[in-house]
C-alpha cells in the first residue's frame, strides 16, 4: 500500500511540475525521504525522475513552439557544468546541512513565484552584454551579465541537493530577461532535462544511484510529464503561480523540520 501511494504521489507531482515547466525536485526529495531513503539517494532519484518528466514535457512544448532553443543554448551550459560538480561533491556534505540549504532555497523560490511579473518588450538598442531576442511573436532583452552567473550558481545548488533549478530559472528569465511566461515555461522544461541529467551523472559516479528503487518511479514520472505538458499548452500558468509558491513554502517547512528531527 505504501508503494502504491508513492507511485501515485510521483505521478501527480510530475503532472503538476510539467504543467509549469519546473523540475519538482523540491517536492520529489521530501517525498522520497519520507518514503525511507537517505538524502543523497533521494537527491539522485529525484534527478532521474525530474529528468524523465522534463524530457516528456519537452516534446509537447516543442510541438507547440514554446521553447526558445537559442536562449536555452546560451544560458543553460553554466548550469549544466555546475550541476555535475554539485552532484559529484554532494556526498561530501552531511545530509542535515543539505536539507537546511534545500529549505532556504525553497523559501527564495517561493518568494519569486509570488512576485507579480509582466511581459517586457526589448527596446531594440544594441548594448554589450544584452541580447535582443525575437521569438514566438515576442521581443525581449536578455541581460547576460545577470543571467550567466545566476545560472551557474543555480546549477551548483541544483546538482548538490537534487533539484533542477526550474524554480529559479523561470523567475530569472521573466524578471531579468523579460521572457514571456509562456516561452519561459517551455524553455525551462528543456533546460531542466539537461541540468537534471548532469546532476544525475555526478551523483551516479559518486555511487548514490539505486536503480531498483528509482527506475519504476521514473517511468511513472514520464507519463506524468506527457500529461502535464498537454494540459500546460491549454492553460495560462500565471493562475497557478500562487498555488505553487505556497506548496513550495510547505515543502521548505517539511524539509527544515525533517533536518532538525534527524540531526
Amino acid at each position: 500500500m505504501k508503494i502504491v501511494a508513492l507511485y501515485f504521489t510521483i505521478l501527480v507531482l510530475a503532472v503538476v511540475m510539467a504543467l509549469v515547466g519546473r523540475g519538482g525536485g523540491n517536492f520529489y526529495v521530501p517525498v522520497l525521504i519520507a518514503a525511507g531513503t537517505s538524502m543523497n539517494v533521494a537527491a539522485t532519484s529525484a534527478q532521474l525522475i525530474l529528468m524523465v518528466t522534463a524530457f516528456a514535457a519537452t516534446f509537447v512544448f516543442h510541438a507547440h513552439k514554446s521553447i526558445d532553443w537559442k536562449l536555452a543554448l546560451v544560458i543553460d551550459p553554466p548550469t549544466d557544468i555546475m550541476a555535475f560538480i554539485g552532484g559529484y561533491f554532494a556526498h561530501n556534505f552531511l545530509g542535515h546541512y543539505l536539507k537546511l540549504l534545500f529549505a532556504a532555497l525553497l523559501v527564495i523560490a517561493a518568494f519569486f513565484m509570488l512576485r507579480p511579473v509582466k511581459d517586457h518588450i526589448g527596446n531594440g538598442q544594441k548594448r554589450f552584454g544584452y541580447w535582443n531576442r525575437s521569438f514566438g511573436g515576442y521581443d525581449y532583452r536578455v541581460n547576460l551579465w545577470m543571467a550567466m552567473p545566476i545560472s551557474a550558481l543555480v546549477g551548483l545548488f541544483a546538482g548538490m541537493i537534487g533539484i533542477s533549478g526550474g524554480s529559479f530559472k523561470i523567475p530569472l528569465m521573466v524578471l531579468a530577461c523579460g521572457v514571456p511566461m509562456r516561452i519561459a515555461i517551455g524553455t525551462s522544461s528543456a533546460m531542466v532535462f539537461v541540468t537534471a541529467l548532469m546532476g544525475f551523472i555526478g551523483h551516479t559516479i559518486a555511487g548514490d544511484f539505486n536503480p531498483s528503487w528509482t527506475v519504476p518511479l521514473a517511468c511513472i514520472a514520464g507519463l506524468g510529464g506527457l500529461i502535464g505538458g498537454k494540459i500546460s499548452v491549454k492553460t495560462q500558468p500565471r493562475h497557478l503561480k500562487s498555488i505553487f509558491a505556497y506548496t513550495t513554502l510547505a515543502a521548505a517547512v517539511f524539509m527544515a523540520v525533517n533536518a532538525f528531527m534527524t540531526r
